[in-house]
């Protein structure tokens, strides 16, 4: 089918900086799927001491939870170095290749702001927690900066990967949504 993005990743050419962000966003990846394997582990434990041994559980429930939550973040930028964001490509189908250019400019540069955003109070919010001990009103009450690092991490290193898509769109190593020349 003639209309259908064939790119399996963003390209980095043999640009030093698309190459050191691919790896840093690959590092996430790494790093989200470690935190979804322990937090299985851990559900399958939890599941153990209470149905098996029939004791009672006290941090389980809120490591998994912080867990997948810092994995869904800590994964965003490994996703968009992938393409696998969800992405509606009938417009830029529809255009020429100059002007899905500055589509693709133009969506980058919206996203990096709205991401901008997200880093700087998604920072302030962990930074509240460390200065000021925020622990969890749980029995195991853990220190809240630690999961709440995950969300300027997150959106820092997703930013960082979009700045890389928006550069190698600019030096014409990467094609605008990732549309082959002839799409």
């Amino acid at each position: 089918m003639a209309g259908q993005s064939t790119a399996a990743e963003a390209r980095t050419g043999d640009n030093l900086f698309l190459k050191a962000v691919a790896a840093l966003s690959t590092l996430a990846g790494w790093l989200s799927a470690a935190m979804i394997v322990i937090a299985v582990g851990i559900t399958c434990q939890m599941i153990f001491i209470r149905f098996v041994l029939n004791g009672s559980t006290v941090w389980q429930t809120e490591a998994v939870v912080y867990l997948m939550v810092g994995a869904t973040l800590m994964g965003l930028p490994y996703v968009q170095r992938l393409r696998g964001h969800v992405n509606v490509d009938l417009i830029p189908l529809m255009m020429g290749r100059r002007l899905r250019r500055v589509m693709a400019i133009f969506t980058l540069c919206v996203s990096i702001a709205i991401i901008g955003v997200m880093l700087f109070y998604g920072y302030e919010y962990w930074h509240f927690a460390w200065e000021r001990g925020w622990r969890s009103d749980t029995v195991w009450g853990p220190k809240l900066w630690i999961p709440y690092l995950a969300i300027p991490l997150g959106f820092g290193l997703l930013m960082l990967q979009l700045i890389a898509d928006l550069v190698a769109v600019l030096l014409r190593i990467d094609t605008p949504f990732g549309l082959g020349e002839d799409a």
